[in-house]
């Protein structure tokens, strides 16, 4: 059975691999290399595989290349899209600022105004008590010249009366022993002066209702001040307390950190008020002392703000990398935590402090590479890894924006980025609670 399955295969195999003598000549002998049908079938089914093996790699790679090239057409066309929205972010963002800077310019232009007709007022309210006091002195003394002038008529009908009964030519009273015609003089230039206080009284009361329509309209003129430095205060204060909100810290113990800090008289923190002169105070001098008010929070709040780190560690073009939170070990395979966020861009970007403080730390650190720490106020640290070169020393006070280093790739990294943390009582947060706080106000 064998053998007639044998002699068959050999039959097909001879019809389309026939045996082939392949002859080897030299100078003394000639020798030949018989090639079998089944030598044969094994050499072109090696050949088919090898030629086969090379399409497809060589698919592959093409494959490849394609897929490469178009990963990299659309990472490219993602980060020019990234960097359109990245300038127009930053073009919002600088509008914003002269926004909030002329409002603060107009702010200022109005409290001067304020002083000013504060004062005026003050004035106009003191010149007014004086004339109505000036204004009761002269009705009184009009009253008493009155009352003068009845007794001088009621004595002088007295000596008429003597004079017609006695016949006398020169008649005395009774109080004054003055002649008749001196006591007549007297009544004219009393009756002159009492005519003249009528007069100086009727101006007097004209000129005080001038003054009380210049203060009503001064009055009305000062509420609209008031209402839009309200406004205006409302607009200031309300964000700045949201995104310090939004951050999770308490505004409150905040503030009275600050004002510890500013307790100097003299200083930003000296309490304003307008003066009273030991009166009870007007509706208007409580309102501008509620004003004064508001605007000691909103300079307390711009220096909290300045102290917490309510911006971003780069500010050339970048791209987030990774985010806060947990995230696989490439060796392990096990989940760790990534206390921070990642910021990619080319290496040499400069980095830049997020709040005022001092340098703690800067040089090496196993994992984080060039390290600089930077401590803050209320208890707030942060830490920018991975440095290519460090720029400032330990025991350095930086400012919010101050060139603190360079981005690179030292430590353990997988690429130029910058590892950047926030701390608050030792304990990581995530940054983006804060960069997404400052983004509502900055």
């Amino acid at each position: 059975m064998r053998t007639r399955i044998a002699i068959k295969i050999h039959s097909i195999l001879e019809r389309h691999f026939p045996e082939r003598r392949v002859f080897l000549k030299s100078d003394n002998d000639t020798r030949f290399i018989r090639l079998h049908p089944s030598t044969q079938l094994i050499a072109f089914a090696g050949s088919a595989l090898l030629v086969a093996w090379a399409i497809v790699a060589t698919a592959i790679i093409l494959m490849d290349s394609i897929g490469s090239g178009n990963f990299r057409e659309q990472a490219k066309r993602d980060q020019r899209t990234y960097q359109a929205r990245l300038n127009d972010l930053s073009a919002q963002r600088d509008t914003r600022a002269d926004e909030a800077l002329a409002a603060q310019n107009r702010f200022n232009a109005a409290l001067k105004q304020i002083s000013v007709m504060q004062s005026e007022l003050l004035e106009s309210e003191t010149h007014r008590r004086e004339l109505e006091t000036g204004i009761d002195v002269i009705q009184s003394t009009l009253r008493d010249t009155m009352k003068d002038r009845e007794i001088a008529r009621t004595q002088l009908a007295e000596l008429q009366g003597d004079i017609e009964e006695g016949g006398t030519g020169v008649i005395q009273t009774a109080a004054s022993n003055a002649p008749i015609d001196f006591l007549a003089e007297a009544l004219a230039r009393t009756a002159k002066e009492r005519d003249q206080v009528i007069i100086d009284a009727q101006d007097a009361l004209l000129y005080a209702d001038e003054m009380t329509q210049e203060i009503a309209l001064m009055r009305d003129q000062n509420d609209a001040i008031f209402r839009q430095l309200e406004e205006a205060m409302t607009v200031s204060v309300a964000p700045l307390d949201k995104m310090f909100r939004n951050a999770g810290m308490p505004t409150e113990s905040i503030l009275a950190t600050v004002k510890r800090g500013y307790s100097g008289q003299g200083g930003p923190m000296t309490p304003l008020s307008f003066t009273t002169r030991g009166e009870e105070p007007t509706p208007d001098t409580l309102r501008a002392n509620r004003l004064l008010d508001q605007m000691d929070r909103l300079n307390l709040y711009r220096i909290a703000a300045e102290k917490a780190p309510f911006a971003k560690p780069v500010k050339n073009g970048f791209r987030f990398t990774s985010q806060f939170g947990f995230r696989r070990d490439p060796k392990t395979g096990g989940r760790r935590m990534h206390s921070g966020v990642d910021f990619a861009a080319s290496a040499g970007t400069p980095l830049y402090a997020t709040a005022d403080g001092v340098v703690t730390h800067a040089g090496w650190q196993s994992g984080y590479g060039r390290l600089v720490k930077i401590k803050h106020d209320f208890g707030i640290e942060t830490r920018y890894a991975h440095q290519s070169r460090i720029r400032v020393k330990v025991g350095q006070r930086v400012s919010r924006g101050q060139h603190i280093g360079d981005m690179g790739a030292s430590g353990r990294v997988t690429g130029v980025h910058l590892h950047y943390e926030v701390r608050v009582g030792g304990k990581a947060v995530n940054p983006m609670i804060y960069i997404k706080a400052a983004n509502d106000v900055f």
